[in-house]
């Protein structure tokens, strides 16, 4: 089964330092693509998800939340735009916040942040461990990311939607 990894917090502000890349050689019998450097994976190789999240638990120099998902989950989340009728361009971005498990309970949608007239940060829809959504490039909207895994109670991890569709074209380019 080809899985996506996702790390949680690496990278950022200086704090959970790794380099992907190596991370992607060093495990490289599974055939691993390294999307960028904020610590998400494509594995093209046969793997269970135990062998494979314990394979980046002993690669890391530090602990962190890896977030593990079948392929096919991804390439699901992508199959229809999400996003359509949804506020676009330079000032608003399109972003995925993979959750570590499910939800027992989904707040009502869409979320909005702070408020539904002035939000910087929306979410607009929740497919199984997947929270899609809408921010504002301002400094402030940053904060209110933070505020998704307090609201749900679950530990996220956020990319960007151009990321995930990435993501999905790897997985589709080697599925060929």
């Amino acid at each position: 089964m080809r899985w996506v990894v996702f790390l949680r917090a690496v990278n950022v502000g200086g704090t959970n330092r790794c380099q992907p890349a190596l991370i992607a050689k060093q495990l490289a019998k599974f055939d691993i693509v390294n999307i960028g450097a904020v610590g998400t994976f494509v594995v093209r190789g046969e793997v269970s998800e135990s062998a494979l999240r314990a394979a980046f638990a002993r690669k890391l120099p530090f602990k962190c939340e890896i977030m593990i998902c079948p392929a096919r989950d991804i390439i699901k989340l992508t199959s229809k735009d999400p996003f359509s009728g949804q506020p676009s361009g330079p000032n608003v971005t399109r972003f995925v916040s993979v959750l570590a498990k499910g939800l027992r309970a989904r707040p009502p949608l869409p979320l909005s942040l702070p408020s539904d007239d002035e939000w910087l940060l929306k979410i607009i829809a929740i497919q199984d461990r997947f929270v899609l959504g809408l921010y504002r490039r301002q400094m402030k909207a940053i904060s209110y990311l933070s505020r998704i895994e307090k609201r749900l109670g679950v530990p996220a991890t956020t990319r960007n939607w151009s990321t995930i569709q990435k993501v999905v074209q790897i997985l589709k380019d080697t599925s060929a």
